[in-house]
């Protein structure tokens, strides 16, 4: 597997182009087609925010690293377990949801790793350990070193410990959840106090020399932006919006001409 379509190769530093990718919600295996066809970089499977059952979100992974892409999952809670099932299914990394403080985000980078680094366990006669058929030795490297590790930050006090947490050997890069981060602050995503505090988050990636990402809908010109404002990677949109608003402009766009 070329280093691209692995979890670190995703943030390579000889990359040409920010990685982009986008949101997978349906329990279906041809959005994962649609996404690599379409040129999207990687995808995240969303355990959090749709009703994706961990066989599915083993068919996801296992279809967009077929298909190119590096498959991330952004997982329901914090426990290790999880952790453990979702990275033995075969995925090239986690999104966390409210990762808050340096503790919560330690505890998390430890289950994404082996001992002594971490405490996931050893499963290679799992999907990550090619059924047992790929040497220990390579199958523990990997795990350690290609699988990427990124919490969400999505309140003031996760962007307040960014510098901390962004300082854990485990963690590879942050995620501002601009949404959750403006409601939690009875703001907007658009507002000057949450765009204060995403430059803040991203300036702390840097300083780590780790990488900030952000998601920005439907609207590809505002990804655009903030890519040149020093955005390292983005999401757009996510594959029920898609659907739902190509949907919404052929009834549209049929009822104002009829």
């Amino acid at each position: 597997m070329s280093a691209a379509r692995t979890g670190a190769g995703l943030f390579a530093p000889d990359r040409d182009t920010v990685p982009l990718g986008t949101w997978l919600k349906i329990a279906s295996g041809e959005p994962v087609e649609i996404m690599a066809f379409a040129g999207f970089d990687f995808v995240v499977i969303d355990m959090e925010h749709a009703p994706l059952d961990l066989q599915t979100a083993y068919r996801l992974i296992n279809s967009a690293a077929a298909l190119g892409m590096v498959p991330l999952v952004r997982v329901p809670d914090t426990t290790a377990s999880t952790i453990q099932k979702i990275l033995d299914a075969g995925a090239m990394g986690i999104l966390v949801p409210h990762v808050d403080t340096v503790q919560q985000a330690a505890a998390v980078g430890r289950a994404c790793r082996f001992p002594p680094h971490g405490v996931r366990g050893a499963g290679g006669t799992s999907r990550a350990g090619a059924w047992g058929l790929r040497p220990n030795a390579d199958y523990l490297a990997t795990g350690n070193d290609d699988v990427l590790c990124i919490p969400q930050l999505e309140s003031v006090d996760a962007i307040k410990a960014a510098p901390e947490i962004l300082a854990l050997d485990s963690i590879d890069a942050v995620f501002v959840g601009a949404a959750d981060l403006s409601m939690s602050m009875g703001s907007t995503p658009a507002s000057p106090d949450v765009l204060e505090l995403i430059g803040s988050a991203l300036d702390a990636a840097h300083a780590a020399g780790k990488r900030c990402g952000l998601a920005f809908g439907g609207v590809p010109e505002r990804a655009t932006r903030a890519v040149r404002d020093g955005c390292d990677f983005v999401l757009l949109s996510n594959d029920t919006s898609m659907l739902a608003e190509a949907a919404r402009g052929l009834v549209t766009a049929f009822r104002e001409a009829s």
